[in-house]
């Protein structure tokens, strides 16, 4: 369980990293709606991490157990591609951080503050299967299958992998729910500092992720 732990733990990190998801959570906490809008949020979303990861999980099952003894080759070569994926969606977002520089918020995004809460509870649901979340979700989903893990062992990796992802999402909620003046002038920073950087952050930290599973994927070859 521990390896698999280590394993999964990088990849949660650059799940609660991803801006588009903060983001949306910070325009929801900053309209009108934050008190019908904001939990439905993050149900969705915590509840998009667990359907990706487990999915993920059981289709790397159906992968065939290589010989005793032998290379595990084909979850090498999966977990290579899906960092390579990776590295070459961070060069990507940084040539356009380069050409256009950050300072406005997609209009898509910006009307997530006008949502009510089924409609947030989809648009968080549905992000989880952005091409950026189903890669990491493979690569979570292959730690956990390789883990050799009971139901038990697995249900706890998924749990704490859930959480590290959610925390960027669950931690702004509760605590502006709790105190909507105190944090209202602390979102709006956040949003400010997100808006400029979130290409050059985004970049950086694929590219540490992606380097981190294509190691993985090498020690298994």
């Amino acid at each position: 369980m521990y390896q698999a732990l280590g394993h999964i733990l990088p990849i949660a990190v650059a799940v609660a990293l991803s801006s588009v998801p903060i983001m949306a959570t910070i325009l929801i906490l900053l309209s009108p709606k934050r008190g019908r809008s904001a939990v439905p949020y993050l149900i969705g979303w915590v509840l998009g991490l667990v359907v990706v990861v487990v999915l993920c999980a059981l289709g790397a099952q159906a992968i065939p157990d290589p010989p005793p003894r032998q290379p595990q080759l084909v979850v090498g070569v999966v977990e290579i591609v899906i960092g390579l994926a990776l590295v070459v969606f961070a060069v990507v977002s940084w040539r356009r951080s380069l050409h256009s520089p950050g300072g406005e918020i997609p209009k898509w995004l910006h009307a997530v503050g006008t949502f009510g809460a089924l409609a947030s509870f989809g648009v968080a649901f549905a992000l989880n299967f952005r091409p950026k979340g189903l890669l990491l979700g493979v690569a979570a989903g292959l730690a956990v299958a390789e883990g050799s893990l009971d139901a038990g062992g697995a249900t706890i990796v998924i749990v704490v992998y859930t959480a590290i992802s959610a925390s960027t999402v669950a931690a702004p909620i509760i605590v502006t729910l709790a105190a909507p003046r105190r944090m209202q002038p602390r979102l709006i920073v956040a949003r400010d500092w997100i808006t400029r950087n979130n290409r050059v952050v985004t970049a950086l930290i694929m590219i540490m992720i992606g380097v981190v599973i294509i190691g993985s994927g090498l020690s298994r070859l």
